[in-house]
């Protein structure tokens, strides 16, 4: 049994506007499940597959505060690609944005809602990647989290040091996810998260307890009741275990 990372899920004040930004940042298609949920993936996809980590955009009234724990970097090909498409961000909504990350090559952004995004200067082992390199996530410990999120799912762990660790889909393709070491305290629930899904034929809560003894919780959902299993991971950040597919 394992699991897949299939989406991110973004918390938004206006799902449509902010799923237009994103939409025309990746190049891809933009649909709508439900009234306050607008969906994101590559035109012609077939869904779930690891060449893309889809975009879900989820209604929320919940304000942001202080810098996601979430974010995504864009892959560029070129110098030259990397200044036209902070341009052309720029020009969809885009402004920049510093935290704190001094004299970098890459670019940092922030969209319509305020959520951070890095633009990466070209790197050789984004060129295969698609439009997002990878999923970064904010951690204290990047070892832990490397145990943890490879034995969840059946991503490959590419490289694990102090500071930094990457998995990528056991296909080899898609974007990759990545553990950046960060001494800022968790606060508050996350506003942009991970989802994983089990494959097909596999059960829902066999998969949830497998979870559970390799160290999630269960989030305290306040009574809600929802088809998917929010979990916590054993750094405190929350994740959707979503039904097979």
């Amino acid at each position: 049994m394992a699991t897949r990372l299939v989406q991110i899920n973004m918390k938004a004040r206006n799902d449509a506007a902010l799923g237009g930004f994103w939409a025309k940042v990746l190049g891809w298609g933009i649909s709508s499940e439900e009234p306050g949920v607008t969906n994101l993936e590559p035109v012609g996809l077939v869904y779930p597959d690891p060449v893309a980590v889809c975009i879900d955009l989820v209604i929320s009234t919940e304000p942001k505060v202080g810098k996601n724990r979430v974010h995504v970097d864009l892959a560029t090909t070129s110098a030259e690609h990397q200044a036209e498409l902070v341009a052309r961000l720029t020009e969809l909504g885009a402004t920049p944005v510093d935290i704190g990350q001094g004299d970098v090559p890459w670019t940092v952004l922030a969209d319509p809602e305020g959520n951070e995004f890095c633009v990466l200067e070209p790197r050789p082992i984004y060129r295969d990647t698609g439009p997002i390199a990878a999923v970064v996530v904010d951690c204290a410990d990047p070892h832990e989290m490397a145990r943890f999120w490879g034995q969840a799912t059946d991503w490959t762990v590419h490289e694990v040091t102090g500071e930094h660790a990457s998995l990528r889909s056991a296909a080899g393709v898609g974007p990759y996810l990545e553990f950046v070491r960060n001494p800022d305290p968790k606060t508050g629930w996350n506003r942009v998260h991970l989802d994983v899904r089990p494959y097909p034929g596999d059960d829902m809560a066999a998969e949830a307890d497998r979870l559970r003894a390799l160290g999630a919780t269960d989030a305290d959902l306040g009574g809600t009741d929802v088809r998917w299993k929010v979990l916590i991971d054993t750094e405190g950040n929350e994740f959707c275990l979503l039904t097979p597919a």
